[in-house]
């Protein structure tokens, strides 16, 4: 370490003298402090008096404005209540008279706009009344089609749980074979009687016939011209359909109307065995399978579409009412075909006998004809003397003065004459139509 040496002279003349240096030092600072000081408080004081002197002049003054306000406003007050009370007067003066003028306009406005108004509201309030009264009229015959509706539709609706309740009676009847029989053949009888093949006259109905071990019994026999028959059988399998009907999903109605075809199927074959041909001498080589309806064959034919060509095949002809009923039409042309041939010979002489009715009648009226040509003209002559040699002596008393109550009506001859109906031969080998024919032209003549 560096260490600092001092002298003891310096501690005993230097030190009074540095501490007596710093006293003056200080006192000289402390005499000119307060000589500033007092400077500084006689210039706070100047400023403060002024200070004050400008508080009391902006005091004065703000006095001075407010009373020099305060008699401004109330001169303006005065001034202003003054105008307002004349301006006042004269506005309420001006403004009743533009008033009343406004109203009297107004009220003659009003009235012409009220019947401006009138004219054009009347037409709106007729049309109004009625189309009010249409409404009514409208409304009181809805409220009537409604009731008849509702009527109608309670009627339907009971018709229809009878209808469903008859249909479930038929499924039911149906059901059992021996009215499901006993309804195919009323089926085939109204077809029949629609067709005009009246029953024993054209057709039989149940014919038993005699075979080598059994006894066959069509439902039905159509006889036809030339001593040719038609057999027909009517018994249908049902069952299956109508459970196909009834089913409640597709699978049990599609195993049921395949049952049903194949039940057809079987039903075709046992048929075609029975040879109903063989027994039937007069019966053409084939069978006719009636179905009484057409939606049975239908939904046969939607599973098994070869069920016509495979019947076709065992000699059997499958048949709806449509088409059994255009068949029995058929039939029953050829019959009245038939009957008009065995009716030629009785038509012939008929032709013949009228024929000569008509030769006699033709000379009556020659004859007649020639009596009243000689009427006329006897009539024509009795006419003409009557103007020569009566009339003109009958003219001559009105001349002298003679009159009648009605003059002489003149008298008109007849010019026309009957015309001859003129009889002409005909050739014997002239056919009784034609001879009528030729009788009926001379006689128009």
């Amino acid at each position: 370490m560096m260490s600092i040496s001092v002298d003891p002279v310096f501690f005993e003349i230097g030190v009074p003298a540095l501490v007596t240096g710093s006293l003056l030092g200080a006192l000289i600072a402390w005499l000119l402090a307060r000589r500033r000081r007092h400077r500084l408080e006689a210039e706070i004081e100047a400023l403060e008096n002024r200070l004050k002197n400008q508080e009391t002049l902006r005091s004065e003054r703000e006095s001075a404005f407010e009373a020099a306000n305060a008699r401004l406003a109330q001169s303006f007050a005065d001034l202003a209540n003054r105008s307002l009370a004349s301006n006042s007067e004269n506005f309420l003066r001006l403004a009743e008279q533009n008033l009343s003028a406004q109203q009297e306009r107004a009220k003659r406005e009003l009235g012409e706009r009220e019947k401006a108004v009138e004219n054009l509201v009347k037409p709106l309030r007729e049309a109004l009344a009625a189309s009010q009264k249409q409404i009514g009229e409208l409304e009181k015959s809805r409220s009537e089609a409604y009731g008849g509706i509702k009527s109608q539709l309670e009627i339907m609706q009971l018709s229809q749980r009878t209808l469903t309740q008859e249909t479930q009676n038929l499924v039911k009847a149906l059901r059992r074979p021996e009215v499901r029989g006993r309804w195919g053949e009323i089926t085939l009888r109204r077809l029949v009687e629609l067709a005009g093949m009246v029953e024993h006259c054209d057709f039989q109905e149940q014919v038993h016939s005699a075979g080598d071990d059994r006894v066959v019994r069509p439902d039905l026999i159509v006889r036809m011209p030339d001593r040719r028959e038609l057999v027909v059988d009517v018994k249908t399998p049902l069952d299956a359909y109508l459970e196909a009907v009834e089913a409640t999903d597709d699978v049990q109605r599609k195993l049921g109307l395949e049952r049903h075809a194949r039940g057809l199927r079987e039903h075709i074959r046992t048929l075609a065995s029975k040879a109903y041909w063989e027994q039937f001498a007069d019966s053409p080589e084939f069978v006719i399978l009636f179905i009484p309806g057409d939606q049975f064959l239908s939904a046969a034919l939607n599973e098994e579409p070869d069920l016509i060509e495979y019947a076709l095949s065992h000699q059997i002809i499958l048949a709806t009412p449509t088409s059994f009923v255009a068949l029995l039409k058929a039939v029953a042309y050829g019959w009245r075909q038939l009957a008009l041939a065995d009716n030629a010979a009785e038509i012939r002489s008929l032709a013949e006998d009228l024929y000569g009715r008509l030769t006699a009648f033709v000379s009556h009226l020659n004859r007649l004809g020639r009596q009243l040509a000689s009427s006329v003209e006897n009539y024509n002559r009795a006419v003409g003397s009557l103007e020569r040699s009566v009339l003109p002596g009958a003219r001559k008393f009105t001349e002298l003065g003679v009159h009648g109550k009605k003059d002489i009506d003149k008298l008109e001859s007849l010019e026309p004459v009957p015309r001859t109906m003129v009889e002409s031969s005909t050739e014997e080998d002239e056919a009784p139509g034609d001879a009528v024919e030729s009788s009926s032209d001379k006689t128009l003549q």
